[in-house]
């Protein structure tokens, strides 16, 4: 606890130089674990574990270096701004940082200058095309803080750590001119295209570049990483590496760098800025095909891109404001304002934890990747806590996350009556790679992921407002709540999403998923226009919830399992049944739960179960937003936040945690830090208003 409160006191004098107008945006005091920079995919991912942007090298979210860094000369001294090198040059103070969904923005002044550093990733749900761009804009916003003029020379550089997995492979480099823009790219020399597969990698096929507008006269550079530095730091110049040759990243941690040379710096504000840019030529195997990235499905090259992009910087600038301002301030209203700083920290962490690419008709599939859990891929039991964040923001990547499951399923190579546990090992989507893969039952998690994809098509079509996307696989779908109706309601001694607690027979939460997700079917039989199916699963729905109400409740609480009295467990998975007005449990029995639950959580959240201290950070906002009173959520959800405030592993944030000392157990950057959002799905009007604004892709006939 020592440690934590040195932290938070570091921070309130920190945050206390804000603007008025900045304290609207941020929580003043907030500590993100491991602030977001540049956020696309989950290769492309670079992260600051630090509470200063200088204390630390920047790292891919699995840890592993990949090094960014920012110097700045004032009247001939030079200052850091981002990274730990070279660790000699006394750092411009760092007065602020604020993280928006599409923009991290830092404040930077000592008794000479003010610097604002912004990095932006344009993730705007409403344009597919712009949030598929792997390019993060990074932005120097440069002016006198004593009014009096002073010289100023500015550097970035980029380590070639971003185009291998380890730094003994051998790297290649370009420098060239594009129309308006000057560039240097990197590459691994041996580009092993889509041929690894596995959970802590980085990518090493494609390119990495980095690209300035030619009207800013920049000048650029290639070679080891403190050569650069220190020239600059001589007389604000880069030295000259003219030598193609291949090196291994290791010698030197070759980097791709840029200077500016800013010349006078007054009280008006001076603007650089880079796009910093990944091309990965392809990024899924999907069966016998190798998916391009949804921004190159009309043929664009990362030359075209790049020069779009930069011709585009203003529009996007304002639109990416635009949208932070409007979403914190719904979040804000939905939650409250910590709610909105902590959905506001995941978003870009959970779109990372995706890929957009292109099928062969050019319409959108979307990968997920079990980061630091297992590294499948597409894993319906991690699509489903993230489907709160797609659920809110766009119909087109809703549909694009469960299509891939849904073509499997309904192939000749899935067998069983249930669903499958997912496609593969990232980025190889070629069939189930968990349990007993397409062999076998062993180890599946049948109820599981069955409830789940029901669940996330009756949302889909609660906020479309109809069942055009499911009707196609209702044959499947119908054949999934079938076994529901058989195996659901008692299920036997099987896995369930939360499987490092092992199997559990007579699962009680399960139980209840496998109700929801009847009435689910249900849904989608009415809007479908089978009303005699409809009348059929409803009413069995509506049998299995009395009986789960009589058989799972002991006192106060209901149990972990039928057959298991003196315990309890959380049971997120009713959230559904508040979000898709199925009304099948009574809000008595609701309450009863979640005053249990106040009382038995621990000091950072609420346990999953009474076997362990440990619990999700995603199933305790479901949990809490099963709350009726704002009251009982901001009691359950404010310690997850002060989990998030000092927990001491600096990582994008985890889902899996011990609630009484905040130490991290497992996971780190995954896709189900989405789940965070479904509160905002608990106001109608909000949940619409926001997808309605996502992008649909209309299918190719």
């Amino acid at each position: 606890m020592k440690r934590a409160i040195l932290i938070l006191s570091g921070l309130f004098l920190t945050f206390s130089l804000f603007s008025q107008n900045d304290q609207k945006k941020s929580v003043a005091g907030f500590r993100p674990p491991s602030v977001p920079l540049v956020t696309h995919d989950p290769y492309f991912s670079i992260w600051s574990p630090a509470d200063r942007l200088y204390d630390a090298e920047t790292v891919h979210w699995t840890g592993k270096r990949q090094a960014l860094h920012s110097l700045i000369r004032i009247d001939g001294k030079t200052y850091r701004l981002m990274g730990s090198k070279p660790s000699n040059i006394e750092p411009v103070n760092q007065t602020g940082l604020i993280v928006n969904p599409t923009q991290t923005i830092y404040r930077f002044a000592n008794s000479l200058i003010r610097i604002e550093l912004i990095f932006t990733s344009p993730a705007l749900p409403s344009d597919l095309d712009v949030l598929s761009r792997p390019l993060t804009y990074i932005t120097w916003n440069i002016s006198s803080a004593d009014r009096k003029p002073h010289t100023a020379q500015l550097y970035f550089d980029c380590s070639g750590e971003i185009a291998v997995d380890q730094a003994d492979q051998r790297i290649k480099w370009t420098i060239s001119d594009l129309p308006g823009i000057k560039a240097i790219k990197v590459g691994s020399v041996e580009q092993p295209v889509l041929q690894k597969k596995g959970d802590d990698l980085r990518i090493d096929w494609g390119y990495g570049w980095l690209a300035i507008p030619a009207g800013q006269n920049p000048d650029r550079s290639i070679g080891p990483g403190e050569q650069l530095r220190n020239a600059f730091c001589i007389d604000g110049k880069l030295p000259l590496y003219e030598d193609p040759g291949e090196k291994a990243v290791k010698d030197g941690f070759f980097s791709m760098a840029a200077t500016w040379n800013i010349g006078t710096v007054n009280s008006a504000v001076i603007t650089k800025w880079a796009m910093l840019a990944y091309d990965d030529l392809f990024s899924i195997r999907y069966f016998d095909d190798y998916l391009r990235p949804y921004w190159r499905r009309h043929g664009m090259d990362m030359e075209t891109l790049l020069t779009t992009a930069a011709s585009g910087y203003s529009l996007l600038m304002e639109r990416c404001q635009s949208f932070d301002q409007k979403i914190f301030q719904d979040l804000t209203k939905v939650g409250g304002q910590k709610y909105a700083q902590v959905t506001s920290l995941v978003y870009r962490e959970c779109l990372a934890a995706h890929k957009v690419t292109a099928d062969k008709n050019g319409q959108p599939l979307m990968f997920a990747k079990e980061n630091f859990s297992n590294g499948c891929i597409a894993t319906v039991d991690v699509l489903y806590p993230a489907s709160p964040f797609f659920l809110l923001f766009s119909p087109a990547l809703t549909k694009a996350m469960v299509k891939p499951i849904l073509d499997y399923a309904s192939s000749s190579k899935w067998k069983f009556p249930f669903a499958p546990h997912d496609l593969g090992t990232y980025p190889h989507a070629t069939g189930q790679a968990y349990g007993g893969g397409e062999l076998t039952e062993e180890d599946q998690m049948p109820v599981e992921e069955t409830g789940n994809m029901l669940i996330i098509l009756a949302a889909l079509a609660k906020a479309e407002g109809n069942a055009t996307f499911s009707k196609p696989y209702l044959p499947l779908l119908d054949k999934w709540a079938k076994y529901l109706s058989s195996k659901g309601f008692d299920p036997e001694n099987q896995l369930c999403t939360d499987d490092f607690a092992g199997h559990l027979a007579h699962n009680i939460n399960l139980s209840a998923k496998a109700i929801v997700a009847l009435a689910s079917y249900a849904e989608l039989c009415s809007l479908s226009g089978n009303t005699n199916d409809a009348k059929s699963y409803r009413r069995q729905a509506e049998e299995f919830a009395a009986k789960w109400v009589t058989l799972a409740t002991e006192g106060d609480h209901t149990r972990l399992a039928y057959d298991q009295p003196g315990t309890w467990s959380q049971k997120y998975n009713l959230v559904w049944d508040k979000l898709l007005n199925l009304n099948l449990f009574p809000k008595e029995v609701i309450q009863k739960e979640i005053d249990y639950y106040i009382r038995v959580q621990g000091q950072f959240g609420l346990p999953l179960d009474n076997r362990e201290r440990w619990t999700k950070t995603d199933w305790n906002l479901w949990t809490a937003t099963l709350a009726e009173k704002s009251t009982d959520f901001d009691a359950l959800f404010n310690p997850v936040y002060n989990f998030i405030q000092i927990t001491p592993q600096r990582v994008p944030l985890t889902d899996w945690y011990i609630v009484d000392n905040a130490y991290k157990v497992g996971f780190q950057a995954r896709p189900v830090i989405g789940g965070l959002f479904i509160k905002a799905l608990s106001d109608q009007n909000i949940w619409l208003k926001w997808f309605k604004q996502g992008e649909d892709i209309k299918p190719i006939n």
